[in-house]
């Protein structure tokens, strides 16, 4: 379609544009079009997707980000959508799922009150005012702290996130591997760290009970960063042949060449060193563009000696400095190999950069990538090695790895994940990911929320009855907002194949009994932790049942989904150009 007729418009567009109620039409139906994709893999019974490419390559995976990443979504507005899970899988690691169906039915009800008559200023500034109400509801009344985190705590959170994934199974095994990786990768946090974990968790009050109860209010606070955990797949055995090396790291390389050891240990109390390089151990060339003019013959035999001596020196160095396992990302040649294998040295080549990068803070050493000192000379720093107890050579699956044992440095280690075949082990590896998250922040904020749709069944009465104090259209809003929150516990439900109605009302019906102080005899406080048991089909008390996930996780995927939605909501004109180069060639 061309420009619209200028009349109208007041201008000469080259391209077509939409405008009003036509525009969030299209960009609620594109918005409910992405979630209905994700909508049936959310709970502990949601099915799978499987996405093949161009190319005919096949994924087979139930998380949410994974699933939008993978997907070619062209409509701008579903692409905020997209946007937004891989920002929930950043910024949280969970509830990527969630973020987007909340967000969608947000829009959904947003656009049916504009279909009303209510101003999209209107609706905007009512979700910003539920939202607001809604997270100082969580952190008051739901977030429960605990001041020292047990591992029964952690092991419940990590169990929560991977129920609906292809390890929920053996989920008992998985959330203690999980709680392992994420503890012995424990560092000292800055002020900056501790300055973050503030601003993500609670609110004054809170922050004076837990300074209350950390004494001095100087306690030691730690960080856990999700790079030092080094995840490797290798086929064959059973998923729970998966192990975590502890104090040890794994590195996908073999031996160079099949003279060398399999086997090195330390002696006499010296710790094996461990050399990463970042360049060739090659034979020494000239550069490009140097032309060497000579008269005698003789001197070629000498030069070509002269490479040879240059490359010796270099790989004489670094035994020198107490060496005994070389690892580098580029290439080893014969030459070199000789000399290694002369001196009892494993060494192997096209090592992956990060891998290596990990290696060295698991070690205590540094990876070099030049031996050029500032005199302009070649040498080699003992300081940069690593050291380790011993380092072996191990045969897994189809490959070898090599397996470094007692690692000097600190705040790295390594999971071997184990698997019939490369889709398991990749859908494994995004479970146990979602999973080390879900920990790495429980540890990190000391809080949690029951899950299984308690805290947003909780939230939809208290928002209802916050609604009915409101004396302007905003009240509207916000009740529809409560009733968008009601998605998740509903699509849990039906997912189950349970009568999503029925357990939705008298989960509904609990919570307001709680928060009306209506309990009938049983504990109002625990009311507000009452969330679905999908397997029986029930209500249940969720905290006690161990079904939680962090509290953050909950505010940012509500804060997440809500900022979403108003940002579509917002458009209300949408002008598409035409390609100015396929007009210039016609």
């Amino acid at each position: 379609m061309s420009a619209p007729n200028p009349a109208s418009t007041g201008l000469f567009i080259n391209g077509q544009r939409e405008t009003g109620q036509d525009v969030r039409i299209g960009n609620v139906t594109a918005a409910l079009a992405v979630a209905n994709i994700v909508k049936t893999s959310l709970g502990p019974v949601g099915l799978d997707k499987m996405l093949v490419d161009d190319i005919g390559d096949v994924l087979i995976t139930n998380d949410g980000a994974t699933i939008l990443k993978s997907l070619e979504v062209e409509h701008p507005a579903a692409r905020v959508l997209v946007d937004l899970a891989n920002l929930q899988d950043q910024e949280v690691g969970d509830g990527t799922t969630s973020v987007v169906i909340i967000a969608s039915e947000l829009l959904r009800r947003g656009n049916d009150l504009v279909k009303n008559g209510i101003h999209p200023t209107t609706i905007i500034s009512g979700y910003r005012t539920a939202l607001k109400a809604a997270v100082s509801y969580i952190k008051r009344e739901m977030v429960v702290h605990v001041s020292e985190l047990t591992d029964e705590h952690l092991i419940n959170a990590a169990k929560t996130s991977m129920s609906s994934k292809i390890i929920g199974k053996e989920m008992d095994f998985f959330s203690k591997l999980a709680v392992e990786a994420v503890k012995s990768v424990k560092m000292n946090a800055t002020a900056a760290d501790i300055a973050g974990y503030d601003a993500m968790g609670s609110g004054g009050k809170d922050k004076a009970a837990s300074s209350a109860s950390s004494g001095s209010g100087k306690k030691q606070r730690y960080k856990y960063p999700l790079s030092a955990i080094h995840i490797l797949k290798a086929h064959g055995k059973s998923s729970l042949e998966s192990h975590l090396i502890d104090g040890g790291f794994a590195i996908n390389a073999t031996r160079a060449a099949q003279g060398m050891p399999t086997f090195v240990e330390s002696s006499d109390g010296k710790p094996v060193g461990i050399a990463m390089l970042d360049m060739n151990l090659q034979r020494h060339r000239m550069g490009m563009g140097v032309q060497v003019v000579v008269k005698d013959p003789a001197e070629i035999e000498n030069i070509k000696k002269r490479e040879m001596d240059i490359t010796k020196e270099r790989v004489r160095k670094i035994i020198d400095a107490g060496a005994r396992v070389v690892l580098t990302t580029k290439g080893v040649d014969d030459l070199c190999m000789k000399y290694f294998v002369e001196a009892g040295i494993i060494c192997a080549r096209r090592c992956n950069r990060e891998d290596l990068k990990r290696l060295a803070k698991a070690t205590g050493g540094r990876v070099v990538t030049t031996m050029a000192d500032m005199e302009g000379n070649e040498s080699f720093d003992a300081e940069c090695l690593g050291g380790c107890d011993s380092a072996r050579e191990v045969r897994i699956g189809d490959g070898e790895m090599l397996y470094v044992y007692g690692c000097g440095g600190h705040g790295a280690s390594t999971v071997v994940l184990r698997g019939a075949n490369e889709y398991m082990l990749d859908e494994m590896d995004r479970a146990l990911h979602d999973s080390l998250c879900v920990v790495k922040r429980m540890l990190e904020s000391n809080t949690l929320v029951p899950g299984g749709g308690a805290a947003e069944a909780a939230l939809s009465v208290y928002l209802d009855d916050y609604a009915e104090t409101i004396e302007s259209r905003e009240q509207m809003v916000i009740s529809e907002y409560a009733d968008a929150l009601l998605v998740i516990p509903k699509t849990l439900a039906v997912n189950a194949a349970k009568d999503a109605s029925e357990l939705v009302a008298r989960l509904r019906s609990v919570h307001a009994r709680g928060q009306h102080g209506k309990g009938d005899g049983l504990e109002d406080g625990n009311l507000k932790y009452m969330g679905l048991d999908l397997v029986e089909g029930k209500i249940r008390d969720n905290l006690a049942a161990g079904v939680v996930e962090p509290a953050i996780s909950k505010i940012k995927s509500l804060r997440f989904a809500t900022e979403a939605a108003i940002t579509i909501l917002r458009i209300d004109d949408r002008i598409t150009l035409n390609d100015m180069k396929g007009l210039a060639q016609q």
